[in-house]
């Protein structure tokens, strides 16, 4: 397993190792000994979600107000992303800051955000399959969201406009600056 700390601190590209031969392949999609090598060394990851997504979806920009919080570790089972973490901690240097990977079925590479982040993805695919952990349990009341399309961002999602799907909550949600 290969870990690269991407150019926002404490967001994590993981390469995992893949076994590949006649039959498919083979590969170990969490190790929590391994893990907490780089990630915090108190995490607990207690939910595990999954979406099906066509091509020209949008799902995002997502996060919980504290204090339910929550750290994910992101991959993409099948198909292809564009996966995106904003940095919404109000005293970060790197505050509404952004990266993005892409994240594939065939290399399956995951994304460690940590807590602070907003989160989104693309489908740039003709579906999409997206699995993550998350250290804290979903809050319906803490539930809240960035414009997928805030211009402050200036999000690339490499969709065309005319053919973005997202739903009304993700639509509606304020812009990073209104928060």
């Amino acid at each position: 397993m290969k870990v690269i700390e991407l150019s926002i601190p404490g967001l994590f590209l993981i390469k995992p190792d893949l076994f590949k031969d006649e039959r498919g392949y083979f590969l170990e999609t969490y190790n929590h000994y391994r893990y907490q090598d780089f990630l915090v060394k108190e995490m607990n990851f207690v939910q595990d979600n999954m979406s099906y997504s066509r091509y020209g979806t949008i799902r995002g920009l997502h996060f919980q107000k504290e204090p339910y919080a929550q750290a994910k570790l992101v991959r993409c089972t099948a198909g292809k992303i564009k996966d995106v973490a904003v940095d919404i901690r109000k005293n970060s240097p790197t505050f509404a800051q952004y990266i993005y990977v892409e994240l594939s079925g065939e290399e399956q590479y995951q994304l460690f955000i940590p807590r602070g982040f907003a989160h989104g993805f693309s489908v740039l695919s003709q579906f999409a399959i997206v699995e993550y952990k998350c250290d804290e349990y979903y809050q319906k009341s803490a539930d809240s969201g960035i414009r997928f399309n805030d211009p402050d961002l200036d999000i690339d999602w490499n969709i065309p406009n005319e053919l973005i799907i997202i739903s009304d909550k993700d639509k509606n949600y304020p812009f990073l600056s209104e928060l």
